[in-house]
């Protein structure tokens, strides 16, 4: 079986799965979640929940045993020093716990084996690049939409949608998150719609974003703007599917805003992604925006 510990948000949980349903469907095994990422919450951590039970997906929960059996985990330290040492020995066909080496892309995981605990982030497509509808379809809601939100899916329907996403949460206002994260400036936003509407008709915008009184007091873009209003917590995947919705969209630093824009069947949408994912310049995310996409 294939095991991935999911943890972070919404976007993070998606892209944990969408690596490791690739994983299991490649090799023919059971996939299955393992939630003990979401507790306890560390000092400076953000409280996170398991969040994909809005979708269809293929998957059960872990059972602590089976972690315990992959991920072969003893409290002896010498022991522990043994097993880390015959894990870089062993084949990767072979090894049962495989924790994620850098951020960018690693096609190693691409060659585990059928038994194996995925702990990383995994936030590249290349990871089910050969697996995208099987993705899509298991990404597709497992719960009809609420009857407040219909009128402003008819709304992007009708119009020339762009959505915009403005994340702030706690990159505004936890230090240590917003030291690593940073946010998206107001030259970006202005940027990305000047080029989404230099090269599409009468684009109309509809923000999603988790302060709305600061894009109400800050944002000012000359696009026609429809402010959606933000259903957080249990409900944020109601954004994500109005994103989706839209025939462009303009992403945030955020893998929440990134599946927004991934989940876009519009073959000819125009993508607008900040080149500055995170603060740190040493972390590479040359393989996280899909090469279609444009970065500004």
């Amino acid at each position: 079986m294939i095991i991935v510990k999911l943890s972070g948000g919404l976007g993070n949980q998606m892209f944990q799965y969408a690596a490791a349903r690739r994983l299991a469907f490649r090799r023919n095994v059971p996939l299955k979640m393992d939630l003990a990422g979401f507790d306890p919450v560390r000092p400076g951590e953000t409280a996170r929940s398991y969040a994909l039970n809005v979708f269809k997906i293929a998957a059960e929960f872990a059972q602590p045993e089976e972690v315990a059996r992959l991920c072969r985990r003893s409290n002896n330290p010498l022991m522990k020093a043994l097993m880390n040492a015959s894990v870089t020995l062993q084949p990767l066909s072979m090894q049962t716990c495989f924790k994620e080496r850098h951020f960018h892309f690693d096609p190693d995981v691409l060659r585990l084996g059928s038994d194996v605990y995925l702990d990383g982030y995994w936030q590249s497509e290349k990871y089910f690049t050969d697996a995208l509808d099987l993705i899509r379809d298991d990404f597709t809601a497992g719960i009809p939409a609420p009857d407040s939100r219909l009128d402003i899916s008819g709304r992007i329907m009708a119009t020339n949608s762009v959505s915009l996403h403005v994340r702030r949460g706690d990159y505004a206002t936890n230090r240590v998150t917003g030291e690593y994260h940073g946010l998206c400036s107001l030259d970006y936003y202005q940027r990305a719609v000047k080029y989404v509407a230099d090269r599409t008709a009468d684009p109309h915008l509809f923000i999603f974003s988790d302060d709305i009184r600061w894009v109400r007091e800050q944002l000012q873009l000359r696009s026609p703007m429809t402010i959606v209003e933000h259903r957080g917590g249990d409900s944020a995947y109601e954004d994500l599917r109005l994103m989706s919705l839209c025939r462009h969209n303009i992403i945030a630093n955020s893998s929440f805003s990134w599946w927004g824009a991934w989940l876009n069947r519009n073959p000819e949408k125009i993508i607008m992604a900040p080149g500055q994912w995170f603060n740190r310049p040493d972390i590479s995310t040359d393989d996280l925006i899909p090469s279609e996409w444009h970065r500004i």
